[in-house]
């Protein structure tokens, strides 16, 4: 698991028959200290977070599948919770 942002979303009038009524949206991983790494990823939605939220992203194909109830869902990330606080040891 990752944490990262959702930075934008994705609107597709075809898509795989596995994504029907799904929402993609744009995710940017990120650091400890909420700066970003690496490039932004494409997403699944599990859990209805919105753009501008921190959220938990899953990075593996069957666990990504798994996390949004699509065994075999040609997924390779999803989104598996929305992050409230992250707590850093000896910060608050």
């Amino acid at each position: 698991m990752q944490i990262a942002r959702v930075v934008g979303t994705l609107v597709s009038t075809s898509k795989h028959r596995k994504f029907e009524g799904a929402k993609l949206l744009l995710v940017q991983p990120l650091n400890a200290d909420d700066t970003p790494r690496g490039t932004a990823l494409l997403a699944v939605d599990g859990v209805g977070a919105g753009v501008r939220e921190k959220v938990l992203i899953v990075l593996e194909g069957r666990a990504a599948g798994e996390a949004i109830g699509q065994k075999g869902a040609p997924v390779d990330a999803a989104i598996v919770g929305i992050v409230d606080q992250v707590y850093i040891d000896g910060s608050l």
